[in-house]
This record gives structure tokens, C-alpha cells and sequence, in this order.
């Protein structure tokens, strides 16, 4: 293995373990459900302390 091929490799390892979960993600209908979750909750909360 050459340095240019190791150093291709060990850049590409470090792009796929430092993805912090950005737009690309698959993850939209987990996200969409979590999002709801939480708008029901604090409506819930904000009816339940009378704020309204």
C-alpha cells in the first residue's frame, strides 16, 4: 500500500465516523414522529399550567 492510498483511506473513514447526522440522513419519518411527540408535550404541559 502506498501513502497515497493509506491516506485516501484513512480520509475516507474519517468522513463515514465524523457525520453528525445532517440533511442526508434516512432518518426523516423517525425525526417527523419525534418532532410531534414533542409538540404534544408541551401542548399538554402549557394546557396543564393554564399559560393560555
Amino acid at each position: 500500500m502506498t501513502a497515497a492510498a493509506a491516506a485516501a483511506t484513512t480520509a475516507a473513514h474519517a468522513r463515514r465516523r465524523a457525520r453528525t447526522g445532517g440533511p442526508d440522513d434516512r432518518s426523516k419519518l423517525l425525526e417527523n414522529i419525534l418532532g410531534w411527540t414533542l409538540v404534544v408535550v408541551v401542548a399538554m404541559f402549557v394546557t396543564q399550567i393554564g399559560l393560555m
